[in-house]
């Protein structure tokens, strides 16, 4: 019996020390949670989860967008190991007064986040609708060996904020 706690206290450790180093291993800069919600049960693991988050376009100052995502729990997604869905839905927003802080091209990213340990990675990229004035965004993942046809789009037509007229998105493309 002991030699089985010993082995438990060793599990657990390992665990906390990966959650550790998982935590100081994020960017600062990263997506906001905004909250969690669980989608399942797991008796001695996390459960499964969907997760909101928030991220302000670094180019875009005024445009937040929103993500809900599958985290995958068990054993594999507390470890970090875990590879998740590539169903990813996506909803930006103006807050504000929409400055371009600099030039942009078509599909350029926005944000990026590994879905896997190695080969899948979740892409937010955007464009602009010359046209209409309005921000696309879309997010997508892609595998190194493959893609994934899983996809959303988000689209916000820039409008006045606070008496101030939004800028033509046309005039910040490279």
């Amino acid at each position: 019996m002991r030699l089985h706690m010993r082995d438990i206290r060793a599990s657990v450790a390992m665990l906390a020390l990966i959650g550790a180093a998982s935590a100081l291993a994020a960017d600062a800069s990263g997506p906001d949670l905004i909250f969690r919600q669980s989608t399942d049960f797991k008796l001695l693991t996390p459960n499964d989860k969907l997760a909101t988050y928030g991220i302000d376009d670094p180019v875009v100052e005024g445009v937040a967008c929103y993500y809900t995502m599958h985290e995958k729990g068990g054993v594999t997604g507390a470890l970090g190991l875990a590879e998740n869905t590539s169903d990813v839905s996506l909803s930006c927003r103006q807050y504000g007064p929409v400055k371009f802080r600099e030039k942009f091209s078509q599909g350029d990213q926005v944000f990026s986040e590994r879905r896997s340990l190695f080969f899948k990675r979740m892409q937010i990229v955007r464009g602009c609708d010359v046209k209409r004035n309005v921000m696309v965004y879309m997010v997508y993942s892609d595998k190194l060996v493959e893609g994934s046809p899983e996809n959303s789009t988000s689209a916000l037509s820039l409008e006045p904020w606070g008496g101030v007229e939004p800028n033509q998105c046309k005039d910040f493309l490279k």
